[in-house]
């Protein structure tokens, strides 16, 4: 038997422009279709549009994958890529215009933190209305009733109507009644935000349950962070297509990167996001190898310079410089100060100048990164600083000899270590035996 739990094939979603989703009740369909005769008989049809109308827009198109039992797969793309659109389609709460979606098994979904609460009745009478909205049984809510308000935190005002509760209370007792859900595939839309961060990172920790115990799960975010904390395996959403399907930590460096490759040398003259006394602009940065050809991306182990070239209209005081290296996300790595470097004077910018900075056997884990410079004659005194002007991405190298792929759930920097065995009968001794560098005991 196929251990693919959901598939979609050519799926389809089109809108019209200003026109809201439909819902219909019992009695309106049974009108439309008691109508439909008449419509025939009149001429009157209702026909699809090509994709050339300007009144329609298709949030999804032509939209293909599988994913099997046991997968947490992010689902990452820019706003109004069809993210949403392919969850509620999913989740059975729109129709596709063309194509099908199949969901085995028992399905749950977090499409709208607080489905089913009322304000006028209390958070113990709310967390029974949500959910059995959300398709718990009443035995089950009672069986896991202890747990949801526990993790909530909301259990003193438990009793309370729920419209004196703070909107953050509300989120948390939303989400504590539908991450409690016991199915075999979850569908989670954008529900992380909810709460101070200690919550947040409860949310998180539960969410990463699903994985632990073996069910599916589809994960929308715009939290690089979480995508990447929960999800090993991603789609790529572009324009309602899926553009990549593979490793997350892959589709992240390209969602964030830009579709675009990185170029190795960046012009920086006109760059507004500079801040600084003006004395001094960073005109342009390089980026080679150690034999000097420009390059932007780069092995594990690899040599990596920057060349960063300097102009002013005045002679400037003694300047010191730093590299400063950041995940996409903002996380930062390296910063690299030239007052680290014994052989470094300060530099006197006169007219224009050059200063070249190298990372030797740059041990930066595979991914994309950013980089910003900054000019100044003391660490309290900024005379230039460029954030984010070029990116390098960096490749697997002879880290390969792990025998498998290297990301950031790895970490972000790699070490080698040497390790050794102790005999039993030296386990008493306190002093540290030293290792060669090959890592053997001497």
């Amino acid at each position: 038997m196929s251990d693919v739990v959901i598939r979609t094939e050519n799926l389809g979603k089109r809108y019209r422009i200003g026109e809201r989703e439909p819902y219909l009740a019992l009695r309106d369909v049974l009108a439309r279709s008691l109508r439909a005769p008449a419509r025939l008989l009149g001429g009157r049809r209702e026909t699809a549009s090509s994709n050339g109308d300007s009144t329609h827009i298709w949030a999804l198109d032509d939209v293909s994958f599988e994913i099997r039992q046991g997968e947490v797969v992010g689902i990452i793309g820019h706003n109004g890529a069809g993210k949403s659109t392919l969850l509620k389609i999913l989740g059975r709460v729109t129709k596709p215009t063309r194509g099908f979606a199949e969901v085995r098994g028992r399905l749950g979904t977090l499409l709208e933190v607080g489905t089913g609460f009322h304000s006028e009745l209390t958070g113990r009478e709310n967390v029974f209305l949500s959910g059995a909205v959300l398709g718990m049984s009443k035995a089950d809510i009672r069986r896991r009733f202890d747990e949801i308000v526990a993790f909530s935190e909301v259990s003193r005002f438990l009793d309370t109507p729920l419209k004196h509760y703070s909107s953050g209370m509300q989120m948390r007792l939303a989400f504590a009644v539908a991450a409690h859900l016991e199915t075999d595939t979850l569908l989670i839309d954008e529900v992380l935000a909810v709460g101070d961060a200690h919550f947040q990172k409860k949310c998180l920790e539960k969410v990463g349950e699903v994985a632990q115990q073996g069910r599916t799960a589809l994960f929308v975010s715009h939290s690089m962070a979480a995508v990447a904390a929960l999800c090993r395996k991603g789609i790529l959403l572009e324009d309602g297509r899926v553009k990549t399907l593979g490793p997350i930590a892959d589709l992240m460096s390209q969602y964030l990167s830009g579709a675009e490759p990185a170029p190795d040398t960046v012009e920086l003259t006109s760059h507004k996001h500079r801040q600084g006394t003006g004395e001094v602009w960073v005109t342009a940065i390089s980026l080679r190898d150690r034999s000097g050809r420009p390059r932007s991306h780069f092995e594990y182990g690899d040599d990596l310079c920057f060349d960063i070239s300097l102009e002013c209209r005045r002679p400037s005081p003694p300047l010191h410089c730093v590299v400063e290296i950041r995940t996409l996300l903002g996380v930062p790595v390296l910063h690299l100060y030239s007052v680290d470097d014994p052989t470094w004077s300060p530099i006197v910018v006169r007219a224009k100048s050059m200063v070249r900075c190298v990372l030797e056997h740059c041990d930066l884990y595979p991914g994309t990164y950013s980089v910003s410079v900054w000019l100044g004659p003391s660490p309290s005194g900024e005379t230039e600083l460029v954030r984010d002007v070029l990116q390098f991405h960096m490749d697997q190298g002879t880290l390969r000899r792990r025998g498998f792929e290297m990301n950031w759930r790895h970490g972000l920097v790699h070490r080698d270590s040497s390790w050794a065995v102790i005999a039993g009968s030296e386990l008493s001794s306190r002093a540290i035996p030293q290792l060669a560098s090959d890592g053997r005991r001497r």
